[in-house]
């Protein structure tokens, strides 16, 4: 690794321009949906897709990213994440027709899965040790804005110009950060392994296959042989990866790190989380405007009590969850997101006001706020350091690939219910979609239940890491964990 001698606000602003326009990209475009169903003449199945192809394109190609980092230098590696999403930002903005957005969403996914698990490694070492920890918090904070500012800025710029600036903007914030992070940060590798092209391959077509066939099941027909193909298909692609993980000498993904009871039902537990929480959101952003008029700020405002109160409990959940545990946290946030997601399907009628649906947006972001730290240290909690990147990656990935599943799904409960993009047709079909979301949140509370209680022991001593400055805290089982390893995995990302 080579450090660079530069002020720590601009390797900050250096690492967190890009991963802030991969984490707004996220969600933004869930603002325009209403939009480009107008402009485009898009269905409900494109629309789907111009949220899946960004989501599945980055859950795919995020551990491949790493690796690829590790191997041909991290620094290289963000560059050019940067300059695939820009240009692919560019090819958004220049959309005619669904098809060509849906292909351009699916490139931007692809930079995007180089910019936000290279950002931390590249931060790290670009700043003194002692001052370490405020760059990840400042770091992580950049990143939760991202998620929680997406749909209000997409509204304003919507509302202030049109869709495809909201695109158009990425390119100028990225033709400055491509010089600023060769000036200000560092080239590192790691380990030098052969990037597993096979593995990145078969999990993506599998997901890609499973979700194209949930998108389609309504309208080709669920026991149809286009259906049924991309089901099974997809079905047996997810076998056939898992095989080869296990047989491969540097997999994609360690199957070895499931055996820790932390790290899988966190896993398991952070893709039905997104799965429901998601999924709802892309039904409600869509209410809001479709059927109660609402412009895309509006609808963005609205529902910032959700995005935005996961930045103030998130923290505080963080440091309470060493005495309360993070089960006892998750458990109690994912009951309180299922409960606002119940009151907003309970009550949502095309003249419900804003004040109506306002304790469901705060109980759903109450609970959102409550899982995003805690989880992420169970994720963590007996993973050795060499293994932390991986699986991170790992729990980001299956999050994703709970986004793109649960848009499908709620999707399809939709449609199936006779959902309709009309005043009129939208409702009667949305209740029952977002009731679903809410009972796979539920199912995520009972899941978390099999969690360790994730108490920091009393009779463990802090002691200083000697490394980078920080202390080291007690994990889950009582082992010796630095801090700021596990505050780098609090990014909210849906």
């Amino acid at each position: 690794m080579t450090r660079r001698s530069v002020p720590v606000w601009l390797a900050i602003l250096a690492t967190s321009l890009p991963m802030f326009m991969a984490s707004l990209d996220n969600l933004v475009v869930t603002s325009a949906l209403p939009v480009l169903h107008e402009d485009l003449g898009a269905g409900i199945d494109q629309l789907q897709w111009f949220v899946n192809a960004y989501t599945l394109s980055f859950a795919t190609f995020m551990l491949l990213a790493v690796t690829f980092g590790d191997r041909f230098g991290r620094r290289r590696t963000f560059q050019v994440g940067i300059t695939v999403f820009i240009l692919s930002s560019a090819a958004a903005a220049l959309s005619s027709d669904p098809l060509q957005l849906i292909i351009a969403r699916a490139v931007q996914g692809l930079g995007a899965a180089a910019l936000l698990p290279l950002s931390l490694p590249l931060l790290i070492g670009a700043v003194p040790d002692r001052l370490r920890s405020l760059a990840i918090g400042v770091w992580g904070g950049v990143s939760g804005l991202g998620v929680a500012l997406g749909p209000v800025i997409g509204g304003a710029i919507i509302d202030g110009w049109n869709w495809q600036t909201i695109f158009w903007i990425n390119v100028p914030l990225g033709i400055i950060a491509i010089p600023l992070v060769h000036f200000a940060l560092g080239e590192s590798f790691g380990a030098k392994v052969r990037p597993d092209i096979i593995g990145t391959v078969l999990a993506g077509v599998a997901v890609f296959g499973i979700v194209y066939g949930v998108v389609r099941g309504n309208d080709a027909g669920w026991t149809s042989a286009e259906v049924l193909t991309a089901l099974i298909g997809g079905g047996v692609l997810l076998v056939a990866f898992i095989l080869r993980q296990r047989a491969a000498s540097a997999p994609l993904l360690p199957l070895r790190l499931f055996a820790d009871r932390s790290f899988s039902v966190a896993n398991v537990v952070g893709f039905t989380f997104s799965f429901g929480a998601f999924g709802s959101t892309f039904i409600l952003i869509q209410f809001l405007q479709i059927v109660q008029g609402k412009t895309p700020l509006e609808a963005g405002l609205m529902t910032l009590p959700w995005t935005g109160l996961p930045m103030i409990v998130a923290p505080l959940a963080g440091l309470v969850a060493p005495r309360v545990g993070t089960r006892a946290l998750i458990v109690t946030g994912l009951l309180s997101l299922a409960a606002g997601l119940g009151w907003l399907a309970s009550t949502m009628t095309a003249d419900a006001a804003f004040t109506t649906m306002l304790p469901g947006f705060l109980l759903a972001g109450l609970g959102m706020g409550l899982v995003f730290a805690p989880s992420s240290t169970a994720v963590l909690a007996n993973v050795r350091a060499a293994d932390r990147a991986k699986a991170s990656g790992t729990n980001s990935t299956l999050r994703e690939i709970g986004v793109a599943l649960g848009t499908a799904v709620l999707a399809a409960v939709f449609t199936g219910a006779g959902g309709q993009l009309t005043p009129t047709g939208y409702v009667d079909a949305a209740i029952p979609a977002v009731f679903v979301g809410a009972a796979v949140v539920v199912l995520a509370a009972v899941i978390a239940m099999f969690l360790p209680a994730g108490r920091a022991r009393t009779d463990a001593p802090a002691v200083s890491s000697g490394r980078d400055g920080g202390q080291a805290d007690a994990s889950a089982d009582g082992r010796l964990r630095d801090p700021a390893a596990d505050r780098a995995t609090l990014t909210p990302a849906p």
